[in-house]
């Protein structure tokens, strides 16, 4: 592709974000119409072509992940002034080794994301920007056809990383080339690394460091030649006489090149019994007449712990073909799932959809059924599932390669990809489900499934497929929306649910009464509007009353918690709260906070320092109906400071400092004990011989943008309120003030947790499998990159989700949320969770409640996660239904296990079955 010319527009600074934006608008569509095979595309940081979207798009930010095209996020232009993004930065897309080395800054970070981490910029669009704005690194990257029928083009982020072994040599390459590229191409590079004659090497396919098969087919693609990701391809140098010496697996060891412990076999590819890489045949006749083509692994010489006396089938382990471990306990998981393999034991082929657009034209069924039948057939030699592996790294290339995955991962594709070649529906018909608009719950939740079944029914479904109930509510009109969507799984967090003690401040309403503290122990997982449910019934407030919530820092108002939903995890430990009792307020009331100001005492005479906020800020509500005179602001003043009146004024010398008082310490916070016993209140004396009155209050009203509301001159005549909801006023504290009011209560208030240490309890008991379930159906906010469009607001709006258990399948699979990921930390909880092995009872959690039995569980399978993230080991527990006996399927080595030793704190995804009085496990066609 050509590079567009700007013209006189050469330079960004010539134009403007309107101008961009039509520009590369233009030149992105007329990319995206003509794209074909052999274009290039690079690849841009989401953080900085987002920057650009809002530079461009300023008035209404377009959504950069919202799956649209190009040329869509550029459509709507704004007329305010945003800042211009600086270069662009793709640093954070490789590895911090490429910034060293310029020569692999090609090299990406593996777990990167479309959408999430980097945006596909068409050629031209590249050029353009990088004119204007200049950085980089530029990583290219090009269009390749895909998918079955290959006429789908897509652009090859990830290209092949293959590694070369060189013998005799023992020296070792990794390179990167297109799956697209020629197995003529691979030869051709590898003899230009390694300063080869080409006349004089050949290649193999070093799949498992054996000879698998040797690569002659020079006009092969490496795709059809079913490479994966990071596979290690052998260059081998022949002599003289065109032969090679097999001596060379010695020297593969003595330089590291090949594990210590492999067993490999190197044999001529004629001579095996190994069928061709992913070579499983999709042939209807022969599955049709039960045949299954099988091939005998070189590696076949491992042996499972089981004795093979006996008949009981299904004891097969599965060879670890290279940190394939995560993939081997899914699907043991799966294949002795009674309904799966009665199911695939059986003729399914009927029910295979071959023409599915989601499914994979039946190819993944096919071979995992294939698999099924051998780990049930008679024997105990452990199989290799090579064939398998090449179909899953073809439909999902995110588990090719050697690396290490997650199990759970693998599975939801597994599930997702045989429903969809077993989907027995054939024409999928739209329907629109409605929202229940008040209607009984009953024939919604019936109307949503029956709609769900229209367009998805296979025995995936059959099976393990549920229904939730989702409520949302709008924080603005309180629209409530229901909908029912059916699950595949549960993903439950590990969270304990243990309570939290907060000591909170309270402020009275009431001109005599001092502030008090009080403690309230609220879960951790709570969120705002818990705490001022649980101070309102602590403070006995009225109807008529309501509480605010503040966070004071440095002696002002850090923040109001005016949203019910922030989490309490936003709450410090260390942080201090207040909580003011005021009537409930209205549009017609202004909310007016009072700040008390001091000099610091630690100022110079020759340099004075300016006033400084002192105390704790106090709030009371002023109407907008009435006229508000300069007399007012003063007689609220002083009903705030009421409580404080000292109940025999001390008269202070003129001009002298705060610190020089002789302060009565009348009433402190820490001590009043009495004052608690008096329901916290103490009246000051009305014969009081000292009056405040206006000239002894020095008050400056400003409004929340910080501008100053000018108090007249004339008292009667009426102060001009904002038009905004808040009036800050600031009164200076002085001499005479501190011999009048004593305000030692108000100089620190108690951190949250220093006079209510948490208690630990609940620490030390395990968490429960209930608790994780409790917490995953708690109420909560969306978070902001999520949230619903109020079809009455018409707004989009971060409106707070709940979820219950509608219909619970028939076999329930539960993941435990052990892993977290970030851009820069990943981490593994090790959390000890006690889930029941029989019995697990989901009666309560469901909220159909016209079930007519209980909803009981029996644990019958399980993956287990050991060690770290990156280095970690999968295993899978399975009870045999048959001999009620658990065994430990590690790989391929299998051996008996106590009933007691299947709970630990490894367990990652969690296998029930319902129990039922069927005996023989058959399928219910209607789940619930």
């Amino acid at each position: 592709m050509a590079e567009v010319s700007m013209g006189s527009s050469g330079s960004s600074t010539d134009l403007s974000p309107e101008e961009e934006r039509v520009f590369i608008k233009d030149i992105a569509m007329a990319a995206e119409s003509n794209s074909k095979e052999g274009d290039t595309f690079y690849l841009i940081t989401q953080r900085w072509w987002h920057e650009w979207i809002e530079y461009v798009n300023h008035d209404q930010p377009c959504n950069t992940n919202d799956g649209s095209s190009l040329s869509e996020h550029c459509d709507s232009a704004g007329s305010s002034i945003m800042k211009k993004p600086s270069m662009i930065d793709n640093s954070d897309l490789i590895y911090d080794s490429a910034l060293e080395d310029p020569s692999s800054a090609g090299d990406i970070i593996d777990t990167l994301q479309e959408g999430r981490d980097y945006i596909l910029l068409p050629q031209e669009v590249w050029n353009q920007l990088h004119s204007w704005y200049g950085g980089g690194p530029t990583l290219a990257r090009r269009v390749i056809s895909s998918g079955l029928s290959q006429t789908e083009l897509a652009v090859e982020v990830y290209p092949l990383r293959l590694q070369l072994l060189l013998m005799p040599k023992s020296e070792q390459s990794a390179i990167r080339i297109s799956k697209k590229e020629t197995i003529r191409e691979l030869h051709r590079r590898a003899c230009e690394i390694f300063e080869l004659n080409s006349d004089h090497v050949r290649i193999w396919d070093y799949y498992g460091q054996q000879k698998y098969s040797l690569m002659h087919d020079l006009d092969k693609t490496l795709d059809d030649a079913n490479l994966q990701m990071d596979q290690d391809i052998l260059v081998e140098v022949l002599d003289r006489n065109g032969t090679a010496s097999n001596a060379h697996i010695q020297s593969l060891h003595e330089n590291g090149l090949v594990d210590e412990d492999s067993t490999s076999v190197l044999i001529d590819p004629s001579k095996s019994s190994l069928t061709v890489a992913g070579g499983f045949s999709s042939n209807r006749n022969a599955f049709r007449s039960g045949s299954v083509e099988g091939s005998q692994s070189l590696d076949s010489t491992y042996t499972t712990g089981v004795t093979t006396r006996g008949s009981t089938a299904g004891l097969t382990g599965l060879l670890n073909l290279g940190n394939t471990c995560f993939m081997n306990s899914a699907i043991q998981c799966l294949v002795h799932t009674p309904e799966f393999a009665s199911y695939f034991q059986d003729d399914y082929h009927q029910e295979i959809n071959w023409q599915n657009p989601l499914g994979m034209v039946g190819e993944l069924a096919l071979a995992f059924g294939d698999l099924l039948r051998k780990l049930w057939a008679p024997g105990r030699t452990p199989i290799a599932p090579r064939p398998f592996k090449a179909k899953l790294a073809r439909f999902a290339p995110q588990f090719s390669g050697y690396n290490q995955h997650d199990s759970q991962e693998l599975l939801a594709f597994l599930l997702d990809g045989l429903h969809e070649d077993l989907n027995r529906v054939k024409h999928k018909p739209y329907l629109n489900s409605r929202d229940a608009d008040g209607r009984p719950d009953e024939e919604v939740a019936d109307e949503f499934w029956a709609n769900h079944i229209a367009r998805n029914d296979s025995i995936i479904v059959d099976v393990c497929q549920g229904q939730y109930k989702s409520t949302l509510v709008c924080p603005i009109c309180n629209k409530v929306s229901v909908t029912f969507d059916p699950f595949m799984y549960l993903s439950l967090p590990l969270q304990f649910n243990t309570t939290r003690a907060i000591t909170v401040t309270v402020f009275s309403c009431d001109k005599t009464a001092l502030p008090s503290t009080i403690t309230v122990n609220i879960s951790k997982q709570g969120r705002c509007r818990d705490l001022i449910q649980a101070l309102t019934s602590a403070c006995s407030l009225k109807q008529s009353e309501e509480l605010k919530l503040a966070e004071i820092r440095n002696s002002l108002i850090h923040r109001l918690f005016e949203d019910p939903l922030i989490p309490l995890s936003s709450i410090k430990d260390d942080d201090h709260l207040a909580a003011y009792k005021l009537s409930k307020s209205s549009e017609n009331t202004v909310l007016l906070k009072l700040v008390l100001r001091r000099r610091d005492q630690k100022g110079e005479r020759e340099n004075p320092v300016q006033l400084r906020p002192y105390g704790t800020p106090l709030l009371s509500l002023a109407s907008r109906e009435n006229a508000l005179t300069k007399g007012k602001i003063v007689c609220i003043v002083e009903n705030m400071l009421s409580p404080f009146r000292r109940e025999e004024p001390i008269v202070t010398e003129k001009g002298k400092s705060d610190s020089s008082i002789p302060e009565r310490r009348s009433a402190r916070l820490n001590n009043s004990e009495e004052d608690d016993k008096n329901g916290g209140s103490r009246k000051a004396k009305k014969g009081s011989s000292s009056e405040v009155i206006a000239s002894k209050l020095s008050l400056q009203p400003n409004d929340e943008n910080s501008r100053t509301v000018k108090l007249p001159d004339n008292e009667a005549e009426a102060i001009k309120l904002p038009s905004s909801a808040t009036v800050t006023i600031y009164l200076d504290w002085t001499a005479e003030l501190s011999g009048m009011y004593d305000i030692t209560c108000l100089e620190g208030l108690p951190e949250v947790l220093k006079y209510g240490p948490a208690t630990k309890k609940a620490r030390s008991e395990p968490l429960s499998l209930y608790a994780c379930l409790e917490a995953f159906l708690r109420e909560e906010p969306l978070v902001p990159d999520e949230m619903w469009f109020c079809p009455q607001c018409k707004e989009r709006r971060q409106a707070s989700k709940k979820l219950d258990l509608w219909r619970l399948p028939e076999v329930l699979v539960i993941h435990l949320k052990r892993f977290s990921y970030s851009r820069s930390m990943k981490h593994k909880l090790e959390t000890f969770v006690n889930f029941p092995i029989h019995d697990l009872d989901l009666t309560k959690y469901v909220a159909n409640k016209n079930l007519s039995q209980p909803q009981l569980y029996e644990l019958y399978a399980l993956t287990n996660h050991y060690g770290g993230m990156g280095s970690g080991h999968y295993t899978a527990y399975i009870k045999l239904l048959e001999e009620n006996r658990w065994y430990n399927f590690d790989d391929s080595h299998i051996s008996h296990i106590n009933e007691d030793d299947v709970k630990s704190g490894a367990a990652y995804v969690l296998f029930y079955r319902r129990k039922s009085d069927d005996a023989g496990g058959n399928i219910k066609q209607s789940i619930i």
